[in-house]
C-alpha cells in the first residue's frame, strides 16, 4: 500500500501498510516545522529497483546521493539499511547474497541455541523482568520472581509448578561460569528496558514482537562479552525488528551497527565510552563557538557530559520516530565506506587490522564514498571524527544564542536542550553537521 509521497515521513507509521508496517500513534508538537518530506528526492523502490544490474551488482553512488538528499521510502528502508551498515557488499550478485544471508541466518540460529541451552527462556517468547540468580550464581526462589519469569503458571493457577524442582529457572545446581553469571544477571534489565522501548509503537504491543527484541538483545548480549548489554541498546535494535521481517537479519543489521558504536558502550569507573567523542566536541566547539565554549566551561560543563544521550542513542530521544530513522539514512550514506562489508568480514574472521587495509583498493572512485567520508579523504584526515560529533556540535551551534542568554547553571543547559526534543529537522541537522565539518577542517589545517 502506499502513502501519498507527499505527506510527512512520520504520517507512514499512522497507517498499517502490507507486511512491513504497523500503524504507529505518535506525539508530533504543534510548533514543529519544516517536516521531512517524501519528495521527489527520496530514493524510492524505483529508483532502488533500477540501481541493480541484471546480476544483482548495485551501483552505490548515486543511490548515497539520494538518500543524503531525501532519505529512503519506508517501503524500502529496511533492505537498503543492511547496504549502508555493511550487511552486505554493493559489489556482490544476487545469488553471493544469498548465500551470505542463509551462512548469517544459520549462524544466528546456532547462538540462540547456545543460549536457550543456558536459559530456556530465550525463543520462548517469555521476557525476564527481574533477576532469576544472584551474583554468586544462585539461583533465586523467590516465588514473585517465578510468576514474574513464568507468567503463564499464574494464569493457569498452577503454583505447584514452581517449586525449585520444575521451575525452568532453577532447573541446576548453582553456576560458578563468571561468564554465564555476568550474561544472565542482564536477562532481567533487558526484559525492563524491552517493556520500556518505543512504547506508543502499536507494533510492541504484540508479545511476538517484544520477543524478537528480547531475544536479540539477549543474543548479542551473549555473544559481545566485552560490552554485553547496556541500556540505550534496545532503542538502536527496536527499529531493526519493525523493518525487516526476519529475527536473523534484524540481528545482523544490529550487530553491524553495533560494531560502529560498541565503543560507545565501554564504561569504566574512570570513564564513559562516549568520552572520547565528548572531548572531540569540546574542541570543536572551542574552534568554532569559542564564546559558547567559555560559557560551558564557567557553567561547568566543560566536559559536555550533558550530551551523553545524544551520542548513545543517536538522537531518538531528540527526534520523533520517523524522523531519527531519515536521520540514522542520511548520516550512514554520508559517512559510507564500500569497503564496510570485507573490513567487517575480516574482524569477525580475526583477519589482522593491515589485512583489512588491503581492501581499499577494491573501490572503483570516490563517488562510492558518502559525501562526508569524500571530505574527510580529500583532507587526509588520518582519524577522523564521526559524523554524530558535528551533529552534536550543529545543535549547540543552532541552539548558542539561547544558551548564552538564559543559561546559569548546568540545570538550565539541560532544560533548555531537553526542550528541543521532537521539534529538530533531521535534513537541516545533516546540513549543518556538514557546515562545520568543512569549516572545522579548514580551521585545523592552518598553523
Amino acid at each position: 500500500m502506499w502513502r501519498d509521497p507527499g505527506l510527512p515521513t512520520d504520517s507512514f507509521y499512522e497507517v498499517r501498510a502490507e507486511r512491513l508496517f504497523i500503524s504507529v500513534t505518535l506525539h508530533f508538537s504543534k510548533e514543529k516545522k519544516n517536516l521531512i518530506q517524501l519528495n521527489g528526492k527520496t530514493l524510492s523502490q524505483r529508483r532502488w529497483q533500477a540501481a541493480f544490474s541484471p546480476e544483482g551488482y548495485l551501483d552505490i553512488a548515486p543511490t548515497l546521493t539520494r538518500i543524503q538528499r531525501g532519505g529512503i521510502h519506508p517501503t524500502i528502508r529496511g533492505e537498503v539499511w543492511e547496504f549502508l551498515l555493511g550487511c552486505f557488499d554493493p559489489r556482490s550478485t544476487y545469488e553471493e547474497r544469498d548465500q551470505v544471508r542463509q551462512r548469517r541466518r544459520v549462524k544466528y540460529a546456532k547462538w540462540k541455541e547456545e543460549c536457550r541451552a543456558i536459559d530456556s527462556h530465550v525463543g520462548s517468547g517469555t521476557l525476564i523482568t527481574a533477576p532469576i540468580i544472584t551474583e554468586d550464581g544462585e539461583p533465586i526462589q523467590d516465588p514473585l520472581v517465578l510468576l514474574q519469569a513464568i507468567p503463564n503458571q499464574a494464569d493457569s493457577g498452577s503454583y505447584g509448578n514452581l517449586s525449585s524442582n520444575n521451575s525452568p529457572v532453577d532447573k541446576g545446581q548453582r553456576i560458578t561460569d563468571k561468564k554465564i553469571i555476568e550474561w544472565k544477571l542482564t536477562l532481567h534489565q533487558i526484559g525492563l528496558d524491552v517493556l520500556r522501548t518505543d512504547r506508543t509503537l502499536v507494533f510492541y504491543e504484540k508479545q511476538e514482537n517484544l520477543s524478537k527484541l528480547w531475544d536479540i538483545l539477549a543474543v548479542y548480549a551473549w555473544i559481545d562479552r566485552d560490552v554485553g548489554y547496556c541500556q540505550g541498546m534496545s532503542d538502536l535494535c527496536s527499529p531493526m525488528i519493525m523493518l525487516l521481517d526476519d529475527e536473523a537479519d534484524a540481528f545482523w543489521c544490529f550487530e553491524r551497527l553495533m560494531r560502529r558504536l560498541r565503543g560507545n558502550f565501554r564504561c569504566t569507573d574512570q570513564s564513559v565510552g562516549v568520552e572520547s567523542q565528548l572531548q572531540s566536541l569540546a574542541s570543536i566547539t572551542q574552534v568554532l563557538d569559542p564564546k559558547l565554549h567559555q560559557h560551558l566551561e564557567t557553567l561547568g560543563g566543560g566536559d559536555y557530559l550533558f550530551a551523553f544521550r545524544m551520542f548513545m542513542v543517536l538522537f531518538r530521544r531528540e527526534f520523533s520516530f520517523g524522523d531519527s530513522l531519515f536521520l540514522w539514512e542520511m548520516m550512514w550514506a554520508l559517512e559510507y565506506d564500500p569497503d564496510f562489508f570485507s573490513l567487517y568480514e575480516a574482524q569477525e574472521a580475526g583477519v589482522s587490522g593491515d589485512k583489512q587495509e588491503g581492501s581499499k583498493g577494491k573501490a572503483k572512485s570516490i563517488r562510492q564514498f558518502g559525501k562526508y567520508e569524500r571530505e574527510n579523504m580529500r583532507s587526509k584526515t588520518d582519524a577522523p571524527l564521526p559524523i554524530t560529533v558535528f551533529l552534536v556540535a550543529s545543535v549547540l551551534k543552532d541552539n548558542s544564542a539561547k544558551l548564552l542568554q538564559e543559561a546559569r547553571g548546568l540545570d538550565d543547559v539541560v532544560k533548555i536542550l531537553n526542550d528541543i526534543n521532537g521539534n529538530l529537522d533531521a535534513k537541516k541537522a545533516c546540513s549543518g553537521a556538514l557546515k562545520l565539518h568543512k569549516k572545522y577542517l579548514k580551521k585545523a589545517k592552518k598553523p
